[in-house]
């Protein structure tokens, strides 16, 4: 996994801004366990409430049981999709960016390193993506529109419209090469942004319409500049009947271009740096942030306006937990699911979403927990579980 043009950067190392030092103690809690929820096909789908969502929140309110939001989605600001959850569910009160973690959010932590400089943010609608980017700290952002803009021949079937280049394009020095690419949401013009990412990754040190010669590469599968994906879905629930392809898709189609191109072996592929669930990263990170979270309730601090998060260095585990036991409540055998039971959480797994009890017997990792028909079951069962009667 390659994190630098030139050397590999351990996860470890990367520090966060200087107020955001993490605790080193735990005070007193009041619960020993905990839930992390999965948002489409748990909470919601597409645009419309899971009708069993909001009793399923209003319970755990009720008897202060900590809980956050993660999610393979992202492409917005956490206060947005904590907005967006809030609205569509009719919870109160109402769901705090503090509790929501995308699959992007660790990228912050990105955002104070050298070699990401300059980067080139993929997805989203409109400029998002370059307001996630600004508001994580990078500070020279560049979106495909900005190229096009430039060069319209960069890409000539693109979708752009004259609207678009007044409204989202910013002009961009060609003659600085990009340091990084951050795939933060699925592509809105998939095949734009193919090209450019294509271009990148086989550029001359990232430098825009450059191609770096193969036959003076030892590592074929290292790119010219390193590609960090948000996460792996290529299939995720909305209000449609049947699931609908994520950004796994761009990612398969860009490994298999990258392949092509650079004529690699069968072996071989392009190397890249996933987030989002089900990997390690992603659930230490969010098990830090639900100790935030729980710190921030049991002080009473969440009642107050602007409150900061507390943040970890990226890719550490927590020196201490208040929980026993955390519930991954998910919808997705293969992120949720696996995620929580590679990294010791309980896993319970809904039919609200792209799960189908067809697939049960051949799903990659089955829950711990059970199988139930909607959230507010499984929150219900689990309460009683530890003797909460609800």
């Amino acid at each position: 996994m390659i994190l630098t043009r030139r050397s590999l950067i351990s996860l470890r190392s990367i520090k966060r801004i200087p107020y955001h030092n993490f605790h080193t103690t735990i005070p007193r809690f009041n619960k020993d366990f905990a839930f992390v929820f999965d948002i489409d096909g748990v909470l919601i789908r597409g645009k419309k409430p899971i009708l069993q969502a909001k009793p399923a929140l209003d319970i755990l309110n009720q008897h202060k049981i900590p809980y956050i939001l993660m999610t393979n989605g992202g492409g917005v600001l956490e206060k947005v999709k904590a907005d967006e959850v809030t609205e569509i569910t009719g919870i109160t009160p109402p769901i705090s960016p503090l509790q929501v973690v995308q699959s992007h959010t660790p990228i912050k932590a990105l955002a104070l390193n050298h070699g990401f400089n300059r980067v080139l943010v993929i997805g989203g609608d409109g400029d998002n993506a370059r307001v996630v980017a600004k508001d994580y700290g990078f500070k020279d952002i560049i979106l495909p529109i900005d190229i096009v803009n430039d060069n319209p021949s960069v890409s000539p079937h693109h979708r752009f419209t004259k609207e678009d280049f007044a409204r989202y394009a910013q002009p961009v020095d060609i003659s600085k090469p990009i340091d990084a690419i951050l795939v933060l949401n699925d592509p809105r013009d998939m095949n734009t942004d193919i090209q450019i990412v294509q271009d990148l990754l086989n550029s001359d040190n990232g430098l825009i319409g450059t191609k770096r010669n193969i036959h003076h590469i030892r590592n074929l599968e290292e790119p010219a500049i390193p590609i960090i994906f948000s996460n792996n879905d290529y299939i995720y629930a909305n209000d449609y009947n049947l699931p609908r392809f994520g950004q796994g898709e761009f990612r398969i189609i860009t490994e298999k271009l990258y392949k092509v191109t650079n004529n690699l072996k069968k072996h071989q592929k392009l190397e890249s740096f996933i987030l989002g669930k089900p990997f390690k990263i992603q659930y230490d990170f969010a098990h830090h942030v639900l100790i935030d979270w729980n710190n921030k309730l049991i002080k009473d601090e969440h009642l107050l306006g602007n409150v900061e998060q507390v943040l970890p260095q990226l890719g550490t585990e927590p020196n201490e937990t208040p929980f026993r036991k955390i519930y991954m409540v998910g919808d997705n055998p293969e992120s949720d699911i696996k995620g929580a039971n590679d990294n010791g959480w309980e896993s319970v797994l809904l039919r609200t979403g792209v799960y189908k009890d067809d697939d049960y017997n051949t799903m990659v990792a089955k829950p711990t927990v059970g199988v139930f028909n909607n959230v507010e079951d499984a929150v219900i069962e689990i309460l009683e579980s530890h003797g909460i009667k609800v």
